[in-house]
């Protein structure tokens, strides 16, 4: 990927407030028609980096590129209208004196029929031909995100950022606005960089997420490869709960209730975390007290006693006391089983370990 076929290049943006670091080294790229999701939880830089790339906020260091042409940096500053950048938040922002039509052109240039033109197209593409006329009071959430969008899309911007854009909007509504949302934005060929807390909604609509954690990127690349083969302990509980089994490291063999595992590159005598998602924590029905059987793929099978179970719609979830302990002592794990299976407490079961599917860090 060179610079000249970037929308959006960021290199190296830092940014202070006293003498707390807000946002440091942050860096990443984006081509047109992609979406990018600057990943994290509350407080951790993501907003204060999106203020920088629209000019709202001005970086102790680093340099922005749009188009491949300076931003900021080398001794350049343009106002945020001079960058070509579209914004779109959480409250939608819409003016409320003024009509559909009225707040979809205002950031337009141009004589009245281009802007008219233009004002048609894009209500067309959100579906709401015909509410041209009215104001943003008469209409629902998901219809006022919709102005939003095409307000900001209005002039064409190069560049759109969206911060937590449709955390207003209910449940019901969300996933249906966020993919047509997602559509036109790709459609209309804008690098899109959209902020987010959901991991789900970062999973759901980007080609590439950036995982930011105390003002820096720990980790960037495809939602496939950042779920599956998380950086570090947090990265992968961030994504989905996680059971935790400690254990020491001898001879990089690891000595669990499960068997031991292989955790080459930790020390001898460093304790580590085996991390396992509930849904890779397998119960094996077939043995049903029999006594382990170790697999090759599922190592030696552990038993543990029922201490809750609960039912969520698509999966239940178990919570097993382990007869054995790790590390630190008694072991609490949860294993998720899709569709309904509510066994009572104090029943044992075994359960498996999908070693493939483990993760093995630095003790937390």
């Amino acid at each position: 990927m060179t610079t000249a076929a970037l929308r959006l290049d960021v290199r190296t943006l830092n940014r202070r407030f006293g003498a707390r670091q807000v946002v440091r080294d942050v860096t990443l790229s984006i081509e047109a028609g992609r979406v990018m999701c600057l990943l994290g939880p509350s407080g951790c830089g993501k907003s204060t980096t999106l203020r920088m790339i629209a000019g709202v906020e001005r970086p102790d260091a680093g340099q922005i590129f749009i188009d491949g042409a300076a931003a900021f940096g080398l001794g350049v500053n343009l106002p945020p209208e001079a960058r070509g950048v579209g914004m779109m938040f959480q409250d939608f922002a819409l003016f409320p004196h003024l009509t559909v039509e009225g707040n979809v052109a205002f950031g337009l240039k141009g004589d009245a029929q281009a802007k008219a033109r233009r004002v048609g197209e894009l209500l067309e593409k959100v579906n709401l031909t015909g509410f041209a006329a009215k104001h943003p009071h008469e209409l629902s959430g998901g219809e006022q995100q919709r102005v939003a969008l095409a307000r900001a899309l209005a002039p064409r911007p190069r560049v759109m950022l969206m911060d937590e854009p449709f955390s207003g909007l209910d449940n019901r509504l969300r996933d249906g606005v966020r993919d047509a949302t997602l559509a036109l934005l790709k459609e209309e060929g804008a690098a899109v960089l959209l902020v987010t807390h959901e991991p789900d909604e970062a999973m759901r609509m980007a080609d590439e997420i950036a995982l930011m954690r105390a003002g820096a990127i720990v980790q960037q690349g495809a939602p496939y490869n950042i779920y599956n083969a998380p950086v570090d302990r947090a990265a992968a509980g961030f994504f989905s709960d996680i059971n935790v089994i400690q254990g020491v490291s001898k001879g990089a063999l690891t000595q669990t209730p499960f068997g031991s595992f292989l955790t080459p590159g930790h020390a001898d005598g460093a304790p580590v975390d085996i991390i396992i998602r509930p849904q890779h924590l397998k119960i094996d029905f077939d043995r049903a007290g029999r006594g382990p059987n170790p697999t090759v793929q599922d190592g030696t099978p552990a038993r543990g006693t029922v201490a809750r179970a609960r039912f969520l719609g698509r999966e239940s979830l178990v919570d097993f006391v382990m007869d054995q302990h790790d590390e630190r002592g008694p072991l609490t794990l949860t294993a998720a089983v899709p569709g309904v299976f509510l066994p009572k407490p104090g029943t044992a079961l075994w359960l498996m370990i999908r070693r493939d599917r483990c993760f093995v860090f630095p003790a937390a």
